[in-house]
């Protein structure tokens, strides 16, 4: 039996307020893409996470919707639900991408790429590279967790309060510890990172880290 025959097709939701574009990511998955399945296609928030298809493996989504639901909940939702997400945006900012890969999309792609490369980008993400010619086009961060590191419940809380926006004092405020010691933590997470490989030289990478590992979730 063929390899690709075999496999069970990935399923997909696709959400973009945009009718084209939902059409023609829609027509190229049912007509170009045999191993995935596109399982719903919502222009709104609402009516992805309603669907009865919902939870789906892959999740391809639009940034801006009309809908006042931010970014980092929806990704953070999918994530939570199971599903794999890319955004898709046509504000292609480092302070846009810096906010849905820390949310934990696995990818940031401009609108004016051709649908060929969104799809070769998603089947980089589900492991599928196999399936297509081609690399993936301009894959924004996507990061195949190296090892995980072990965190103490110390370091943990602290890399969870410090992601979550609070400076090196407040985390100490909240965990009722001294400056030093929240600074302690803080440090030792990033050692801890650096010596798996995992750059967290800044906040935007140890949200990154974070959502990678499902602290997030």
């Amino acid at each position: 039996m063929n390899p690709r025959e075999a496999r069970t097709p990935v399923r997909v939701g696709i959400l973009d307020d945009h009718e084209l574009l939902l059409d023609s990511l829609s027509n190229w998955i049912r007509d170009h893409e045999p191993l995935f399945e596109l399982a719903v296609a919502a222009p709104t928030w609402v009516e992805l996470v309603h669907s009865s298809a919902f939870p789906v493996d892959l999740v391809l989504m639009d940034l801006n919707l009309s809908e006042k639901v931010s970014i980092e909940a929806r990704v953070r939702t999918c994530r939570a639900a199971g599903a794999s997400v890319i955004v898709l945006t046509a504000l292609d900012t480092p302070e846009e991408r810096d906010r849905c890969l820390g949310a934990g999309a696995l990818a940031f792609l401009s609108k004016a790429q051709p649908v060929r490369d969104v799809m070769a980008t998603a089947r980089s993400v589900m492991g599928l590279m196999d399936a297509g010619a081609g690399a993936p086009a301009r894959v924004a961060s996507f990061v195949q967790p190296a090892t995980k590191p072990h965190l103490s419940d110390g370091e943990r809380i602290a890399l969870l309060l410090y992601v979550d926006g609070k400076s090196t004092s407040e985390v100490a405020d909240e965990m009722h510890v001294q400056f030093e010691t929240a600074k302690t933590y803080l440090r030792r997470v990033r050692d801890k990172y650096g010596r798996v490989g995992r750059p967290t030289s800044t906040r935007a990478d140890l949200i990154r880290r974070a959502a990678e590992d499902g602290f997030l979730t």
